[in-house]
């Protein structure tokens, strides 16, 4: 049948929940009216006819097809994709982001996004598959795509849906807008995170003591091969050997006067990722029992830590990302304010730390809300442009240097805030307290890029009042400000480099907690 979506005329009324906002199958001969790109109809999932697009054989090149979805009645909607799939001989993927390809890319003045189905290479028969995502309330366009994008083989798709899982948030029924409450009572938050399978007393002396940071974001991190997951049954355990590691360090914290933030870096259901952690994706969305255990392992932390003077706050979850909300399952937002309202049941004071999806990047605040909790403080973290702060850490290629023109785009300190807008129009709007909780510059950026990007970007951060922790403290030495710029050189520099300098002087305005 022709594609089927919502009018244009529907705008002026919000979509309600469950409401199918696009709906096709490929029966008939007129099936791909509509549709933009070539492709062939052959047999379909339980019906006649299926899309199908095929690649041959070292031809490095995409075969899709796109349709535009009716963006005017969607703005401020999260939205599941649904479709049926097969696949026949597809080639590896020289990206991740590659391969069989049913996705939206979605449009607005923030820049593009391209939510999309986690589909598997080789071949496979008719399976269904689906993601989630978002359309930001300023969205221009929003484009479904179908194919092969980079890869040769075959692929085949039907019974297309799109659902309306949550219409647009009324502001004035959940904001909380806040008195710019920090949690702490310093003038400033300037630190690092720290990982503490790699840090140790001494570590802590030279942040603390020597360099003068006042700021440790604690990563509560589990290691997972890519993919893989931890049985909740196992999850305790785990968490029981993290918090020991923080008891033994958190009296040397507060006598080098560090406060500590609690990063639950791996919550339940977490899959690892390509970095070799579990992140705060997959079943954390997918599976209530783990959003369950969510709540649960929060009152705990909060019970056992609401009387140290040293622990700053919670921060909820590192990165959340809505690849897929499952029927059944809270989105972050409803799951970050039942963790909140949890915590707020018995530590009524210590910050509570939220980021958004995607991610937590500079944009991730444009379409959430404030909880309707005391004490929150929101957090986002910094690696843009990404093609330079990460060059050389997943994939080899030309050096790349800041400032500069990066991905056809200037960056310099300037582009670095604009970037950072929708995180300042955020904090304006709703009197909010913003945290940095990462942000770095690879070590082997040429010449001094690292530098002055770091530089640039504390600026901005200190212009608005932000406190932040720099990525990493002598976690991956990729990210060591104590290691020179040369990437074969794993031991730490005799003499300061200028990221390190800076840092220092940095925190040399810190100051410390009365304690």
């Amino acid at each position: 049948m022709l594609a089927w979506w919502v009018s244009a005329a529907a705008a002026a009324t919000p979509p309600a929940k469950g409401q199918v906002c696009f709906q096709q199958s490929f029966d008939g001969p007129d099936a791909l009216i509509g549709w933009g790109g070539s492709a062939r109809l052959e047999d379909g999932y339980q019906s006649a006819k299926a899309v199908a697009l095929e690649q041959k054989d070292g031809e490095n090149r995409s075969a899709m097809i796109s349709i535009p979805l009716p963006v005017d009645s969607l703005r401020g909607c999260l939205l599941t994709a649904t479709a049926m799939v097969k696949a026949q001989a597809v080639s590896a993927k020289p990206d991740s982001w590659n391969g069989v390809k049913f996705m939206v890319s979605v449009e607005s003045p923030a820049g593009k996004t391209y939510p999309q189905a986690d589909l598997g290479v080789g071949s496979f028969d008719w399976r269904q598959t689906a993601f989630s995502l978002r359309i930001p309330a300023d969205a221009t366009r929003a484009t479904l795509h179908l194919g092969l994008e980079k890869v040769s083989g075959k692929a085949w798709f039907d019974a297309l849906k799109v659902v309306v899982v949550k219409p647009p948030i009324k502001p004035s029924a959940v904001a909380f807008w806040g008195d710019g409450f920090t949690g702490h009572a310093v003038p400033r938050l300037r630190g690092a995170m720290v990982s503490p399978s790699s840090l140790n007393e001494e570590g802590l002396r030279v942040l603390g003591r020597d360099w003068n940071a006042n700021l440790v974001r604690w990563q509560l991190i589990r290691g997972e091969k890519p993919g893989e997951t931890m049985a909740l049954a196992d999850y305790d355990r785990w968490l029981d050997r993290e918090l020991a590691r923080l008891d033994a360090l958190l009296p040397v914290c507060e006598r080098y006067g560090i406060y500590v933030l609690i990063d639950l870096h791996s919550p339940p259901g977490g899959k690892g990722t390509a970095g070799g952690d579990a992140g705060s994706d997959s079943g954390l969305f997918t599976d209530r029992a783990s959003q369950d255990k969510l709540v649960e392992v929060w009152r705990r932390v909060a019970r056992k830590y609401r009387g140290s003077k040293a622990i700053w706050g919670y921060d909820l979850a590192n990165e959340p990302v809505e690849d897929f909300i499952a029927e059944g399952c809270d989105d972050w937002q409803a799951l970050a304010e039942r963790v909140a309202k949890a915590i707020r049941e018995v530590d009524p004071e210590r910050a509570i730390i939220v980021e958004a999806p995607p991610w937590g990047g500079p944009d991730s605040l444009a379409d959430f809300y404030p909880l309707p909790v005391s004490n929150v403080v929101y957090s986002v973290h910094m690696y843009l442009p990404h093609t330079f702060t990460h060059q050389g850490v997943f994939h080899s290629g030309q050096p790349v240097s800041y400032p500069g023109v990066i991905d056809g785009k200037l960056w310099d300190k300037a582009a670095l805030e604009a970037a950072l807008k929708p995180t300042i129009d955020f904090q304006k709007r709703y009197h909010v307290a913003i945290y940095i909780g990462e942000f770095s510059a690879i070590r082997w950026a040429p010449g001094e890029s690292a530098y002055q990007y770091l530089k640039d970007a504390i600026e901005v951060f200190e212009a608005h009042g932000w406190d932040w922790s720099y990525h990493a403290f002598r976690e991956w030495d990729g990210w060591s400000v104590e290691h020179t710029g040369d990437p074969k050189d794993k031991a730490r520099s005799a003499t300061e480099t200028t990221r390190q300098r800076w840092l220092r002087d940095v925190f040399g305005k810190n100051q410390k907690p009365a304690w």
